[in-house]
């Protein structure tokens, strides 16, 4: 049976990745980290596997990401919106300690994964959820038989995780969800998608420094 191959990648680091600030729906670019780690995977992709196609979310920190990686393979990039992160509403630009501190309820039910709550003005885990599947669902059948990467965000990345390995919205997270960490997936019409491999994280280690980068 065809199948489609998929790379799903996190946009690398930005300032307030590292200041722990929920990004969301905001437009926040790569800091000096972030620009240098997608250089680094940008290096390695080109000379390790062929991809067939680029899909990237419109927000700067994954296009800027995917943008480098389509520079150094040659393979053809659209942006989409349906590839964002989850809308957190009136909590975006808020770290989870100040919504703690000011909306303890709030809080809970951000921290518990309650798949139907709402942040004001954002999107529910379940809205979410729906929204990345059905998107990648459709790149996917629309690719079959090729390979693609998907330059996202943090929580696509969980929803597609749960959604390979068939665990639910509130199961305690235990897989790592790093900056330009390349994730591998399968998918097919029949079996959905599958797992087959994840946070890979090796261009960012010291020995795959060249002179250039040294």
């Amino acid at each position: 049976m065809e199948s489609t191959r998929i790379l799903a990648i996190r946009h690398g680091e930005t300032a307030w990745n590292v200041g722990a600030r929920v990004q969301g729906h905001l437009d926040i670019g790569l800091n000096d980290a972030g620009r240098e780690q997608a250089r680094r995977l940008a290096q390695a992709l080109a000379g390790r596997e062929p991809i067939d196609r680029l899909y990237s979310s419109d927000l700067a920190r994954a296009l800027d990401t995917a943008r480098a990686v389509a520079e150094a393979t040659g393979a053809p990039l659209a942006a989409t919106t349906a590839l964002r992160e989850r809308h957190f509403g009136a909590l975006q630009g808020r770290t989870f300690a100040d919504v703690a501190a000011s909306a303890p309820e709030m809080a809970e039910a951000w921290r518990r994964r309650q798949p139907d709550w709402t942040p004001p003005g954002g999107e529910s885990l379940l809205l979410f959820r729906e929204r990345v599947t059905q998107a990648v669902q459709a790149l996917a059948a629309e690719n079959m038989g090729r390979s693609i990467a998907l330059f996202t965000h943090g929580g696509v990345l969980d929803v597609l995780y749960r959604a390979a390995t068939g665990l639910g919205l509130q199961d305690a997270r235990t897989w790592q969800l790093g900056n330009t960490a390349v994730n591998r997936l399968l998918w097919t019409p029949d079996s959905g998608l599958s797992l087959i491999g994840w946070a890979d994280v090796t261009h960012l280690e010291d020995h795959a420094l060249d002179e250039s980068t040294a």
